[in-house]
């Protein structure tokens, strides 16, 4: 799993563990992988979900953290060793962003050495790029790093193919532009996002494009817009969690 996913696989075990995920079913999804954990692979898709889980549930911090040392354990290759590290710097990163507990020299520390060990060309690299530049945007507020890493991000999953990892470059380059007031860059953006998510079936993440396209479009299109999110967000019981404050009314006042 490439850590932003795929709706298409010939394995019926990674259409199901899709198919969950893509409605917030980390934990089930998991749970399909557990008997083939030994794996190095499937052990780091594993705490990738279960990593997910905890940026969108703001739970389930634990269960992450074990079946990350797990994969650290197994790795042999440099690039495993490598996509283990882009993962521990991506839970650190949740952790600060959150506010559970400030691991934010983590975050940079590991994604600098999964960027030693990642070869530029190869398949990891695109995510590691794209979470670089969120601990650029998000924890180190230098929005310009942080814009060439999503660029980077983004051409080489384009590249690949990566089509839900596309639609998180999209939708961040967007709101670059739209902190800067360039309304029709950002709109275009947020709107390519909304589109891969759609065409993916990737569910949960889709209230959150909705109620970012809503940012950028004028009223009565935005109520429109922020009402299908609130929709969505209701039928997944309140994930992600971190969305509830920009549904409220008073935001869309």
């Amino acid at each position: 799993m490439s850590g932003s996913g795929t709706a298409e696989s010939d394995d019926p075990l990674q259409t199901a563990v899709w198919r969950l995920r893509s409605r917030g079913c980390w934990t089930d999804a998991a749970a399909l992988l557990a008997t083939r954990a030994t794996d190095p692979a499937v052990a780091l898709q594993r705490a990738s979900l279960l990593i997910e889980r905890c940026l969108y549930t703001e739970q389930g911090w634990p269960e992450a953290e074990d079946a990350l040392r797990a994969a650290e354990a197994l790795a042999q290759e440099d690039e495993e060793r490598g996509a283990a590290a882009c993962e521990r710097g991506y839970l650190a990163y949740a952790s600060t962003l959150l506010g559970v507990r400030d691991r934010a020299d983590e975050a940079r520390a590991a994604l600098g050495r999964a960027a030693a060990l990642i070869d530029p060309s190869a398949p990891g690299r695109p995510l590691l790029d794209f979470r670089r530049g969120l601990v650029a945007q998000n924890l180190a507020d230098s929005p310009q790093a942080a814009r060439a890493a999503y660029r980077r991000a983004h051409e080489g999953a384009a590249a690949r193919d990566d089509r839900l990892l596309l639609s998180f470059t999209w939708r961040h380059l967007a709101g670059l532009a739209l902190r800067e007031g360039d309304l029709a860059e950002a709109r275009h953006g947020f709107t390519e996002s909304l589109r891969l998510r759609e065409e993916l079936g990737y569910l949960v993440g889709t209230a959150p494009a909705l109620a970012a396209l809503a940012e950028a479009e004028p009223e009565p299109e935005a109520a429109r817009l922020r009402e299908e999110a609130r929709r969505l967000f209701r039928l997944l019981d309140g994930v992600p969690t971190w969305l509830a404050a920009q549904l409220a009314p008073q935001a869309a006042a």
